[in-house]
């Protein structure tokens, strides 16, 4: 009965490894790839901001609030990051950095001339972002998994064969980038209180390079 039960056992797995490798003689592996742009309409900016005295850092501190409110940054867009005293040097002894989050609707030169003060140490790029970003990675790896029928499709046409039923679907991940910032720009925005008073600053949404998206599907296709 034990013996029995063993051959019963090795004639299901001899079939299904007979099957596996119908399969695999039987079937396509292609690769699409599909890429997009996508505009940018959020950018979250680092800024640091200084004072000689906790008095004096706080007056600074009340000031750039005042004026990211006046130019339509939201209090919940307006993260505290950190505090620092330094106690070795005679300048410069109190800092706190924040991030403050814009949208297309906010006059990023504007903000950024009535940025321009003393007591703003630093003030740049920390990320941007698309607030519909979710919907663009669903369709550009929809149309690689497109891209890799097609392919499968033509390649097998040319050789008098279908395309059958997927086998394999794999994702393959190639996100290049959803922080991208030209130097030039980032140059400008580094320290931005270095900027003479009488320059003017093109600071828009359109100075951002865009936020690229490319993703891959691997495929796997029985051949008819």
């Amino acid at each position: 009965m034990k013996l029995k039960h063993l051959l019963l056992v090795g004639i299901f797995a001899a079939g299904s490894l007979v099957n596996a490798q119908e399969i695999k003689k039987n079937a396509i592996e292609v690769t699409g790839v599909a890429e997009m742009e996508v505009e940018p309409d959020e950018v979250i900016f680092n800024i640091g901001i200084k004072g000689d005295n906790k008095n004096q850092l706080a007056d600074n501190e009340k000031t750039m609030y005042e004026i990211l409110k006046s130019n339509g940054v939201k209090n919940e867009d307006i993260k505290f990051k950190s505090m620092y005293q330094n106690s070795y040097i005679k300048t410069i002894k109190f800092t706190k950095s924040y991030q403050f989050k814009v949208n297309l609707k906010t006059n990023v030169s504007k903000l950024f001339e009535e940025l321009n003060q003393k007591w703003v140490s630093n003030l740049n790029i920390a990320e941007i972002k698309n607030t519909k970003i979710a919907d663009f990675r669903k369709t550009v790896k929809i149309n690689a998994l497109k891209a890799a029928k097609e392919k499968a499709d033509y390649l097998l046409e040319s050789i008098g064969k279908k395309t059958g039923t997927p086998l394999e679907i794999t994702e393959i991940e190639d996100y290049m980038s959803d922080s991208v910032m030209p130097v030039a720009y980032r140059s400008k925005v580094a320290n931005l209180q270095l900027e003479a008073a009488d320059q003017t600053a093109d600071f828009t949404f359109d100075n951002i390079e865009n936020i690229k998206l490319k993703f891959s599907i691997k495929t796997r296709y029985e051949i008819l």
